[in-house]
């Protein structure tokens, strides 16, 4: 790590708490059209189904708007709740609406920043929606953190297809043996980093699968004794 000078970021679940914010703007969606669900109960099944969601997206094995379909049918199936496909389309809708207007970060995000920005030039790289990251990041007073933010929609691809880090080397202006990518996903963030040719450090605040070949972290705050 001795010759790093830029540090790439992912958004969603490593600096902005993807799961606490959809769980409030569920809450406002189920307020609103009286849905007689628990938004715990709801959120307890959601969030397995939205990352087996992203996973196929990320590989183009499904589309945005099946995702965005798809988790909530499906979220609902399991809790056995009948609902039709108009409001099911409905709620997406409000929740893209609804859930960048919450800002709860990750623990540890803006003392990370604060400290990272003073050596190294920091970015971001993000598969999620152009205007809906950028809502993200205006509204938990993120954006001046960070030189660049690289989304899929402007690079064409999303992680860990190789061109989204070209596209983000490229705006950077960053060489590869400068950089590292952080980020909660192995396959996205770390594969798609290492696979090419880019550091990776792994942020896996569940610990739930140990990688040893590369550095791990559970806490934000732990890259401050590490970069």
């Amino acid at each position: 790590m001795k010759h790093l000078k830029h540090i790439f970021f992912d958004l969603d679940h490593t600096l902005w708490d993807f799961e606490k914010n959809s769980a409030l703007a569920f809450e406002r969606i189920f307020e609103e059209n009286k849905v007689a669900v628990e938004v715990a109960d709801f959120m307890t099944v959601y969030n397995p189904i939205n990352q087996d969601y992203w996973k196929l997206y990320q590989v183009n094995r499904v589309s945005h708007q099946e995702l965005r379909y798809g988790r909530l049918k499906d979220t609902f199936d399991v809790l056995g709740y009948s609902i039709k496909d108009e409001l099911i389309n409905q709620f997406s809708d409000d929740f893209i609406a609804y859930l960048p207007l919450n800002n709860h970060l990750i623990e540890g995000t803006i003392d990370t920043l604060n400290y990272l920005r003073d050596k190294y030039t920091l970015h971001i790289i993000t598969n999620g929606f152009a205007h809906v990251q950028e809502t993200k990041m205006t509204n938990s007073n993120l954006v001046s953190y960070f030189k660049t933010i690289t989304n899929s929609e402007m690079a064409g691809n999303k992680k860990p297809h190789a061109s989204i880090f070209d596209f983000a080397l490229n705006l950077a202006q960053a060489n590869k043996n400068e950089s590292v990518m952080i980020g909660d996903s192995w396959e996205a963030d770390v594969m798609g980093a290492l696979d090419y040719g880019i550091q990776a450090i792994y942020f896996n605040p569940e610990r739930s699968v140990m990688h040893k070949s590369v550095v791990e972290i559970s806490k934000l705050i732990e890259l401050k004794s590490i970069l």
